[in-house]
């Protein structure tokens, strides 16, 4: 996948045409990927820089507050430079205007066409639980069969809470087990009683079950949207 530096819009010589071929090759290796029906990270990658944008346009001093796990302190540093330099430089403020609301339209482009997909996707998801559900969820088993029918996908799964500009967001963790072929014999309920035996440390675990009858790539598209989806359906049946 094309690469763009947290800063890439400031880095180096400030010239718009140099900086519009940047932006295409990275939204064409980007569209590449969704074509290929790929999400993941290409589509959180994209976000992250077009928010970047937002808040450099909007706040630098939001820059430091948003994103502190992905930009450093020279990062920061070198944008609050480069914010003293258009303060002194009416060019390269107007310039720099041009990169960023260029930018900001082109990604929020490429953004729709794949949020479109994520949406078509996420909608023809269908998530219940395998068995009763025991009164603690926050850690059990994912089970993914695609519209192949052929196999039954199992992680683990351990749901984390975490805080963040005083709102609190949940997030998910999985790992692969194993895969079994799906028939007769290793159905749904049989591949839970599989688990229940085999893995002592969760004897009365949480498993739910998400199908589609899409067949998408499962690492980049399927997997990422079902376990988001999956966190939003926990969350409901606790509300």
């Amino acid at each position: 996948m094309g690469v763009l530096s947290e800063t890439w819009f400031a880095d180096g010589y400030i010239d718009f045409e140099l900086k519009k071929y940047t932006l295409l090759a990275y939204l064409q290796d980007i569209n590449r990927y969704f074509n290929q029906s790929k999400l993941y990270p290409q589509l959180s990658d994209i976000i992250f820089h077009y928010n970047n944008l937002i808040a450099f346009r909007d706040n630098k001093q939001f820059l430091q507050q948003q994103f502190p796990k992905k930009l450093t302190a020279v990062n920061i540093q070198k944008l609050e430079l480069l914010y003293e330099q258009m303060i002194a430089d009416d060019e390269l403020m107007a310039e720099l205007e041009d990169i960023i609301q260029y930018s900001i339209q082109e990604m929020n482009n490429t953004i729709k066409d794949g949020t479109s997909l994520y949406e078509m996707v996420a909608a023809q998801l269908t998530i219940y639980p395998v068995g009763l559900v025991p009164l603690e969820s926050k850690e059990g088993y994912l089970l993914l069969c695609d519209g192949s029918y052929r196999q039954i996908l199992v992680y683990s799964y351990r749901l984390t809470i975490f805080e963040r500009h005083d709102e609190k967001y949940r997030g998910i963790h999985t790992a692969y087990l194993s895969s079994y072929k799906k028939d007769l014999v290793y159905t749904i309920n049989h591949v839970k009683s599989l688990l229940i035996k085999e893995k002592k440390e969760l004897p009365n675990p949480a498993v739910y079950c998400v199908e589609t009858p899409l067949v998408m790539p499962v690492d980049e598209t399927l997997l990422p949207i079902a376990k988001r989806s999956l966190v939003k359906y926990i969350a409901e049946e606790a509300a």
